[in-house]
């Protein structure tokens, strides 16, 4: 990746050595074979940010069944992250069981766009999908004052992978669309024989470039 160039949808995530409340790590590295969503949040000992760990925790498992880790991220030390996991263990009984890097120097941060100068020198609410070659395939941003939607982040691994595995687009709001309701998009054809032949291969079609179907 060329210095000064941010981390873009369909980029190799640049290996990177950090420090983490689980021990170092190396990423992408250490995760071969396994989705992640690498996330960065403002900082420790927040409410927002507190909120959205214990959200995080909850859908966990859920993120482990589709063969997918989170990783958190601030510009804090290690021993920050490590006291306000407990305190959020010790007053909201929740332990958040996955590793939050330490990158108290901000080098993180800075080569993966985290930090936008408009909004402080603080991380923004960044989310990174990673798919388990190592590849960037989905990039959110939220400003500090507005916590994300974890399920939304879980829908978007789910969509990722039925995309990958069935050749197929995914509609809004998959898997409750108001259009095509579960089915998933038949990608277009790119012919006009392939076009003509669409109507009569068994899918539900609006027109020939519009057609989907049920898993």
């Amino acid at each position: 990746m060329e210095e000064g160039k941010f981390v873009l949808i369909g980029d190799a995530l640049p290996e990177m050595h950090v420090t983490t409340t689980r021990g170092p790590m190396t990423l992408p590295g250490d995760l071969k074979g396994k989705w992640f969503v690498l996330f960065s949040h403002p900082a420790d000992y927040t409410p927002v940010c507190t909120t959205e760990f214990v959200a995080f925790q909850k859908r966990y498992d859920e993120f482990r069944k589709l063969n997918c880790e989170l990783v958190g991220l601030s510009i804090d030390q290690v021993f920050s992250h490590i006291k306000w996991v407990d305190w959020i263990k010790e007053k909201i009984g929740v332990e958040i069981e996955f590793p939050i890097i330490a990158d108290d120097m901000g080098q993180v941060a800075s080569r993966l766009g985290m930090i936008h100068p408009g909004k402080g020198t603080n991380t923004v609410r960044a989310v990174f999908i990673v798919d388990d070659k190592g590849i960037v395939r989905i990039i959110f941003y939220y400003p500090q004052e507005l916590g994300r939607n974890m399920d939304e982040i879980l829908r978007a691994v789910k969509g990722m992978q039925v995309s990958d595995a069935q050749s197929v687009a995914i509609p809004a709001g998959w898997p409750e669309n108001e259009i095509v309701r579960d089915h998933v998009i038949v990608p277009p054809p790119k012919s006009v024989q392939e076009a003509q032949k669409r109507l009569t291969e068994g899918h539900e079609c609006y027109d020939w470039w519009f057609c989907h179907k049920k898993l």
